[in-house]
This record gives structure tokens, C-alpha cells and sequence, in this order.
């Protein structure tokens, strides 16, 4: 339970007399403007809300190897957090970021446009928003299809929202609603200034004295916890303006809310709360609950913002109440045994635990009750938008009731009732994990209820060269006592299991157990799904682990299918000892040991200290030149190995932020070029090239079914020197060559590629795998 303090409460309080709403619209995490937001929720007071589309799934992950979905996670909890710096709530449509877009066209064909504007005009019909900001225009200078389309939807939303002929099955649950205004919060960044002097001009660089901060350096301190995309901020102070051009609605004049009344209009409940903010003590919060209750009473039969009333309430009583679950984690449809803790630093509260006997708790003194959770939960911890497989464009969302939320709506809680001078306040607390490390001390976690027994594989996906079968592991988790059972491989048509299952005997929870299977190719199908059927105790499931852990977010728990990708494939690899050295995070190395090559990850000591020679080709990992402040010293050695006779690919890097600028032998540059449509022609610019025959023999063939994307950040200004291999773009689009660039240099070979291997060796294509064994072949006499 968040605990305000003195100034906090103060802020509240002056929030008392306040209404009004706005509501912020964009893409991604990270495209929200935090100082505004901070300003509006914390300097304006009113309530505020962003709404992303997406959850930033198809990015890149500068802190770990987390892609697609699991990255969504990431961000997820990353823009929360955020959310709880700068004042303002966080919500989502359905939208799956499937990557970088070119236009708006491109992104409502992929997303279904339909129902995202659906989601969009949920979220205002829910949130009531008076005006509704967008972060991009329509056009090209938002510089991304999706930032471009979120404009898009944002103003056909304004007028849906209003119309009860729009998305009438909402109508069951929310009204319609009509927006004051919609306006474009211009900007002047990369390069594009949209602002001019005869825009709607705002200073949100103030200092809030109760806080002790400006909005800016609020906005620095939110937009940091957006680590996973380096935006680690400087905190800024000072005037800083912000400027606002009309879209649709009333235009505003001198202010975001002109003809919007913000203020309470109730005469008798003015006089209260200017009463409750002239006799507020900050040494002496508990001196307003008198007048804080009354205010609670006075107001409980109209619209009111209810919450705030019980947040000060409970604030200036010194009220605190947690409930712990013994342990982190609980099966589906165990009985949870919770410790409910509470205490007041005032007199006269008294609680009621989930309809049981009240108790009265003394004046600063704890009160310990057990209660126990008799769950009949048939699901396992699972985000709503994930319980479901889902298209390139969207989530499936089965409620509309969830749609909107950031985090599962009905997470295990437990009922509490506390009673104030005959005044009820009724709480769901909910149900957490409280541990406590010897280095960072109290620690607090998600409970997790989860399968009774799951099946964990190394990897998404498994290539298999021709008919030769291949060992998969499987890891047995039990999460329930005396658990026994046999786990099933389910097979494509026509290939086989060996053996056809295996029986498990779990005795304690948290016991593991390694099962291997063999997996013998079939001829009837090149390709399909692996899936694992674990039968425990007669149920049965098919669930897997994954547990995302990072300092700054909470540890992230899912049970995703038990399945992964079979392909076959014909390739041969020349050359089997890599050196790997990691970028930013990908799974590119664990890729290549699964079809045979031996791989070392190097650090810099051991690349400035040992003989590189031994190893037939090393590989960067991606971004490695954007994030290791070293590369400029372990280069000469990179490119030495080259000169002697090695063979060195360097994977993408962005242009912005390079730690040097001489990646290669000879020089070129990185661009922002892109190729983002993953079925795009790809044209062989050097057909006779090693690169394209050597061991592999790579054909149009080898492009096919990739994911996502082609390739990003392509080079440019290309030196001579290099051969550019391949060219391609997407529709409308010039051609480019810079996707992948190969040169001689001495007796070795330097390959520079932009092309998205980082996310097609994970997927398992087959293609790609095939062009990388190329690429790490030794130079050819």
C-alpha cells in the first residue's frame, strides 16, 4: 500500500476542488511527452491519462534478449513505472507492435483498423477525457506509420466516441461521450520543427515547491525508467514551452481547457474543501480527518472524485495495510495462506477482513491476522492479451471490460472494510510476495499462481539438417507437492518421438527434472510445431516457464505454450570455432550452437589478451558499437584477426550514438534505411559472390518466410572497397544496397550486415540460417 507523505497529501488536497480530464494519445512507451503529462497531472491537477496503441513489442532491447512479446512485458511494467513519476495513468488497445511502419495504410492493414479505433474510442467513452492530445500529425513528419496512424485514430475517435451508431456494444457498460477539443502537441525535435508563434504556447517548466522538483526534472526522473531504450534523461529546469495546434473541437485560445470548467461548482463543498486546505498541518495530517470525512459524507451520492477522498483519508490516519502470501508461488487451485497486516497512527479505525469479525485497531500498534484464499483460479498467471495466440496486427481480448488495461484487472486481492467515524472505506488489497534480500532489504513481487507441473525447452524453435534427428531437453517444473505424471511430445505428421513419453515423479514442490526426447525428421512435412502435453494427476496442459527479471521492474511470470518451431533444412557450415561478443542482448550465439558451431563469448580482456587465431570466424553482437564504451580499443585487434586471415561479421548498429566511427576496414556510414516489409524482393547484386554459393547454395528461396522485417539501419556511402551483395525495398521505396557488405582485407574477410539476423535465427528460419553459415565461411583462396 502506497504511503503518501506530508507534501504529497498537501498536492491532494489542493486537488480537491479540481475536475477535469485530459487524455494523451500516441504509438509507443516512450513516445508520451512526460513533462506535459507531469505538468497537467501534477501543476493543472486534473486527471490524466496516456493511452500507447502499442505495447512496443516489435523493438530492440538494449538491456537484455527479450524480443516480440516478452519485450512488450518489459515495457509494459517500464511505462508504469513512469506512470507513477509523473502523476498520470497508463492504458492500451489491442495492438501489436509488429515493428517499424513506412505509412498509416500499412499499419490499419496489419492491425485491422476497425477494431483499434474501437479500442481507442473505449478508452475515451471509459476515461471521459474534456480534451484529447495527440503527440504526432497525420502525416509523414511523424516520421512512423504507427505514430502517424495514432493521430489518425485519435481524431476519427474524438468523433466516434460521441456517436452512439459507433461501436454500440460498448453501450452496455460506458456512455457515449464528446471530447471538448483534440489538439496536436507540436514539437521541435529531429530535425522537424512544427511549432509556430501562432500556436496555443504553454510554460511547463515550473516548479512545484511541494514536490521540491520542476516538471522537467519530474519528466527526467519518469522517462529513465524507460531503460530497456536507453533513455536514460538529464533532469532539465527552467522555462520550457510547449506549444499546441487545434485539430478538431472548440479551438483554444489561452488555454487547454478554455470553456471547460475545472473547478467544483458546489458552493457548500468549495467552502469545505477551502476549509480543509487552510487548516492542513503538515506536522499534523491527522487534525483534517474530521473535515476530510465530512467531505466523504457530503459527497457519496454524486459525482466525485471518490478515490482521491479515500487516498487522503487513509493518508492522514497513517493507515497501512499489506497482505502477504507465504510464498511467491501457487498452483492452480491451491488453497493460499495469506498474513494480513495492518495499523493506524490515529484512534478509532476498526477493519473488517473479507466479511469475518472486526477488528479495532489501537493507536500505532500492528495488527497480524491470518486469512486464507480458498482459490478455485482455473487459469494460471497469464497478461489478458496473451491467454490467446494472436495475428501480426493484434491481441485477442475476449472481454471488452479488459480492453484498456495495463495489467490483468482482477489479480487476486483480498476485501477489506475500515470504518472512520461511522464512514466506510472498503479496499482491495492485493495479495504480494514480501522477502527480504541482505544486500537491498525488503523486496516486493507479483504472487504467481501457476500450472501444477510446466515443460520448458531451450528454444523457440529447432532446425534439423535433412532427416537427422536432433536431442531436445525439456525442463520439468513442479509447483505442487507429489506431483507424477508423463510428459507427450506432439509431432508434425509423419515424424516421431523417441521415446513417446516419459513419466515424471515430482515429491516437492520447486523439484525440477531434465527429460530428453529424440526427434526424427519425417518426410511428408519439412516443418510444424513441436508441442509438449504434460499429464499430471490425470489433467492435462501444456504449459511452459518464463520468468523476466530485471532490478528496475517487478519480476514478470508467464506460462506460454509448451511449443516450439520444427524445420528442416539443408545446410552445411565450414568452420566450426566462433567467438562471440555481446551487443546489446540477442539470442543470435545460442542459435548458431544449436546447428553444430562451437561458441566462445569473448570479453574485452580476453579479446586484448589472447590469440584470436584460433577461432574461424568471430561475430558481433548487435548494437555492439552503439553500447561498449571499448570498442575503440579492441578494434585494432578485431580488424589485425581480419588482416591475418579471420573472418569478422559485425551485425547492425544504429547511426546515432556509434562509440566510433571506424567500424570497418574502409570506410562507410549507417543510414536510417530500412527495409520493413518481410516479404520484400530481395535482388542478388552479386550473384557469383562466395556470400551467395559458398557452402549454401542461396536462391530466392532462402528469403522466404522470414519475420518482421528485412533489415534496419542499412550503410551508406559505401566504399569501393566493399561488395554490396544484395538490394531490396518496399513498395514505393528506392532500392538499397546496404544491407550487407563484404571485403577483403589482407588474408581474411569483414562482413558488415544490417539485416534483422538477430530475429530470424530465434524464429527458425530456415533461409537465414543458411545465408549466416555463408557469411561465417572462411575467405576463399
Amino acid at each position: 500500500m502506497q504511503q503518501l507523505n506530508a507534501a504529497e497529501i498537501a498536492l491532494g488536497i489542493s486537488k480537491l476542488n479540481v475536475k477535469g480530464s485530459v487524455l494523451y494519445i500516441a504509438a509507443h512507451p516512450d513516445d508520451e511527452n512526460t513533462r506535459l503529462l507531469a505538468y497537467l497531472a501534477k501543476e493543472q491537477k486534473v486527471r490524466t491519462g496516456y493511452l500507447s496503441l502499442t505495447r512496443g513489442d516489435g523493438g530492440q532491447n538494449l538491456i537484455g534478449n527479450e524480443q516480440a512479446e516478452l519485450l512488450g512485458l518489459i515495457r509494459t511494467q517500464e511505462l508504469l513505472a513512469a506512470r507513477q513519476i509523473d502523476g498520470a495513468e497508463q492504458f492500451f488497445t489491442r495492438a501489436n507492435d509488429f515493428g517499424f511502419s513506412k505509412t498509416p495504410e500499412e499499419s490499419f492493414k496489419i492491425w485491422g483498423k476497425e477494431q483499434i479505433l474501437a479500442d481507442v474510442v473505449w478508452v475515451i467513452r471509459k476515461f471521459r477525457p474534456d480534451v484529447i492530445i495527440t503527440r504526432f500529425p497525420e502525416d509523414a513528419r511523424a516520421g512512423h506509420g504507427h505514430h502517424s496512424g495514432s493521430a489518425i485514430l485519435a481524431r476519427e475517435a474524438f468523433s466516434a466516441a460521441a456517436d452512439p451508431k459507433r461501436f454500440p456494444e460498448q453501450l452496455k457498460y460506458v456512455q457515449v461521450w464528446q471530447t471538448k477539443r483534440i489538439v496536436w502537441n507540436t514539437f521541435n525535435f529531429g530535425g522537424t520543427n512544427t511549432t509556430s508563434a501562432d500556436q496555443l504556447k504553454i510554460d511547463v517548466g515550473l516548479y512545484n515547491p511541494l514536490l521540491g522538483k520542476s516538471y522537467g526534472e519530474i519528466a527526467a526522473i519518469s522517462r529513465t525508467n524507460h531503460k530497456s531504450q536507453g533513455f536514460g534523461s538529464t533532469l532539465q529546469r527552467g522555462e520550457a514551452f510547449e506549444y499546441f495546434s487545434p485539430i478538431a473541437g472548440e479551438p483554444a485560445k489561452n488555454s487547454l481547457f478554455d470553456g471547460i470548467n475545472t473547478t467544483i461548482e458546489n458552493t457548500q463543498l468549495t467552502s469545505l474543501i477551502s476549509e480543509i486546505q487552510a487548516n492542513y498541518r503538515v506536522n499534523a495530517p491527522w487534525l483534517s480527518l474530521p473535515s476530510l470525512l465530512k467531505l466523504k459524507n457530503a459527497t457519496k451520492d454524486i459525482s466525485f472524485n471518490h478515490q482521491l477522498v479515500d487516498d487522503l483519508i487513509l493518508a492522514c490516519a497513517g493507515v497501512w495495510i499489506e497482505a502477504d502470501a507465504l510464498e511467491n508461488t501457487y498452483a492452480v487451485g491451491d488453497s493460499i495462506p495469506v498474513k494480513i497486516q495492518a495499523i493506524a497512527r490515529t484512534k478509532d479505525v476498526s477493519l473488517v477482513i473479507a466479511n469475518q469479525k472486526p477488528i479495532q485497531l489501537e493507536q500505532n500498534k500492528l495488527v497480524v491476522s491470518d486469512y486464507k484464499i480458498a482459490t478455485s483460479i482455473a487459469n494460471s498467471t497469464q497478461p489478458y492479451w496473451l491467454t490467446k495466440n494472436h495475428s501480426i496486427g493484434q491481441f485477442v481480448i475476449d472481454s471488452q471490460q479488459d480492453v484498456g488495461f495495463p495489467e490483468n484487472p482482477k489479480s487476486l486481492s483480498v476485501k477489506i472494510q475500515l470504518t472512520m467515524d461511522s464512514q466506510q472505506i472498503e479496499l482491495n488489497s492485493p495479495v504480494v510476495f514480501k522477502s527480504t534480500d541482505p544486500i537491498r532489504g525488503e523486496r516486493y513481487q507479483p504472487l504467481v499462481i501457476a500450472p501444477v507441473v510446466t515443460a520448458t525447452m531451450s528454444e523457440k524453435a529447432y532446425l534439423f539438417n535433412g532427416n537427422s534427428p536432433k536431442n531436445i531437453t525439456v525442463q520439468l517444473k513442479s509447483f505442487r507437492n507429489n506431483s507424477t505424471g508423463f510428459i507427450t511430445p506432439q509431432v508434425p505428421k509423419g515424424w516421431k518421438s523417441n521415446p513417446e513419453k516419459i513419466n515424471f515423479n515430482l515429491e516437492k514442490k520447486g523439484d525440477e527434472q531434465i527429460v530428453n526426447f529424440t526427434i526424427i525428421p519425417g518426410n511428408e512435412t519439412s516443418s510444424g510445431n513441436l508441442i509438449l502435453q504434460v499429464n499430471t494427476n490425470g489433467n492435462i496442459d501444456d504449459k511452459s516457464l518464463k520468468i523476466i527479471s530485471y532490478e528496475h521492474i517487478p519480476n514478470i511470470t508467464i506460462f506460454p505454450q509448451a511449443s516450439a518451431r520444427l524445420e528442416k533444412v539443408d545446410l552445411k557450415i565450414v568452420g566450426k570455432r566462433i567467438a562471440y561478443i555481446d551487443g546489446a542482448g540477442d539470442l543470435v550465439a545460442d542459435a548458431l550452437k544449436q546447428i553444430g558451431y562451437e561458441v566462445t563469448h569473448l570479453t574485452t580482456a580476453q579479446i586484448l589478451n589472447n590469440d584470436l587465431s584460433i577461432y574461424d570466424a568471430i561475430v558481433t553482437g548487435v548494437r555492439l558499437y552503439n553500447i561498449n564504451n571499448e570498442v575503440k580499443i579492441i578494434q585494432p585487434k578485431l580488424l589485425a584477426y581480419v588482416q591475418n586471415g579471420g573472418t569478422l561479421l559485425i551485425q547492425y548498429n544504429v547511426n546515432n550514438g556509434l562509440k566510433t566511427q571506424n567500424i570497418g576496414p574502409y570506410p562507410f556510414k549507417l543510414s536510417v534505411k530500412r527495409v520493413t516489409e518481410e516479404d520484400a524482393k530481395v535482388n542478388f547484386l552479386a550473384p557469383t559472390n562466395p556470400a551467395l554459393n559458398y557452402p549454401n547454395k542461396i536462391t530466392a528461396k532462402d528469403f522466404e518466410g522470414w519475420v518482421q522485417e528485412r533489415g534496419i539501419y542499412f550503410a551508406s556511402d559505401i566504399d569501393p572497397k566493399y561488395t554490396t551483395i544484395l538490394s531490396m525495398n518496399d513498395t514505393g521505396d528506392s532500392a538499397g544496397d546496404g544491407s550487407l557488405l563484404i571485403a577483403n582485407y589482407g588474408k581474411g574477410k569483414f562482413v558488415y550486415t544490417s539485416l534483422v539476423f538477430f530475429r530470424e535465427l530465434p524464429a527458425g528460419v530456415p533461409g537465414a540460417y543458411r545465408l549466416f553459415a555463408n557469411l561465417l565461411a572462411p575467405k576463399q583462396p
